[in-house]
């Protein structure tokens, strides 16, 4: 473990932001909080993404800051009006907070971004040097990680993180409760890719940039192993001893999901090059324990 660190966090309230937080102070290290009402708390910051302020006080002296908050892109159908706010979340969000960065200047700044940055791959592996896609995220991710730009000359890390894998929330969260009752199955015809990481994956792997100083720009948080949607079906049916017996075709989801059904009929073979020539080992690189460890 590194030295005792004092951490600023954004989206602490979020899957990832709220393990994040208890994972750090684990750790020993200090952990602040960006609230956007009035602060009751002495962990916690003021600020305003819509207006741009953050109170800047108790950001003096601090050592990094994870900024993870954004809309979340699955929350609601994806109509004209939730479309702007799910850019707008993240474009003001992090021109704020990365021109906070910039004036108290701490030893790093983590900014989220999202494997959405590729667009469409297909079968096609894409690493951290690919170019972004053409699609509406992918869109996204560009002004997103152009705005953490502007924390200027400190070292800057981008997560695109993958599915993140958790039975408290996210998608895993939304998809046990049809398999635990054999309802689930493969989505669409199962043959795009999903990159996922587990939760706890994620957090060691922010600790990981967190502790190397030489790593900087856009690095995949995804496992090794992705693996196909009628892969992760099954594998989620045989952790859970349930058939797999009811596949959900794709004109339901587009009409259930909207926009966001090409999230989840979408394909993204993506790859942790970067994590993995700096030496970060996986706890859980194969989906089939991943999940057994989940649903335990």
């Amino acid at each position: 473990m590194s030295l005792p660190q004092r951490i600023a966090v954004s989206g602490a309230s979020g899957l990832i932001g709220t393990a994040l937080v208890g994972h750090l102070k684990s750790e020993g290290h200090t952990v602040q909080r960006f609230v956007r009402r009035p602060v009751v708390a002495p962990d916690e910051i003021q600020w305003d993404p819509t207006s741009g302020f953050v109170d800047l006080a108790p950001l003096e002296g601090i050592d990094a800051v994870i900024h993870l908050a954004g809309a979340g892109v699955g929350d609601k159908r994806w109509n004209a009006k939730y479309r702007a706010t799910i850019l707008n979340s993240r474009l003001l969000g992090t021109t704020a907070i990365a021109l906070a960065v910039a004036k108290v200047h701490p030893q790093v700044f983590i900014s989220a971004s999202a494997i959405g940055w590729y667009g469409e791959t297909g079968t096609r592996a894409v690493v951290e040097s690919d170019r972004a896609g053409d699609d509406f995220l992918a869109a996204v991710c560009r002004e997103w990680e152009g705005a953490a730009d502007l924390a200027g000359d400190v070292r800057t890390v981008k997560i695109r993180t993958g599915l993140v894998l958790d039975p408290t929330g996210g998608a895993l969260g939304r998809m046990l409760p049809l398999f635990k009752f054999g309802l689930g199955g493969r989505l669409g015809n199962g043959k795009q890719w999903w990159s996922w990481i587990t939760l706890h994956d994620e957090l060691r792997a922010i600790e990981f940039i967190l502790e190397n100083q030489n790593l900087s720009g856009a690095i995949n948080l995804t496992s090794p192993n992705p693996v196909t949607n009628q892969e992760f079906t099954s594998a989620l049916a045989r952790a859970l001893r349930r058939p797999a017996l009811f596949p959900a075709p794709a004109f339901a989801l587009k009409l259930a999901l909207g926009g966001f059904s090409t999230e989840i009929l979408g394909s993204k073979k993506v790859m942790p090059n970067v994590l993995q020539e700096a030496g970060f080992q996986f706890d859980y690189p194969h989906i089939g324990p991943a999940l057994e460890a989940l649903t335990d």
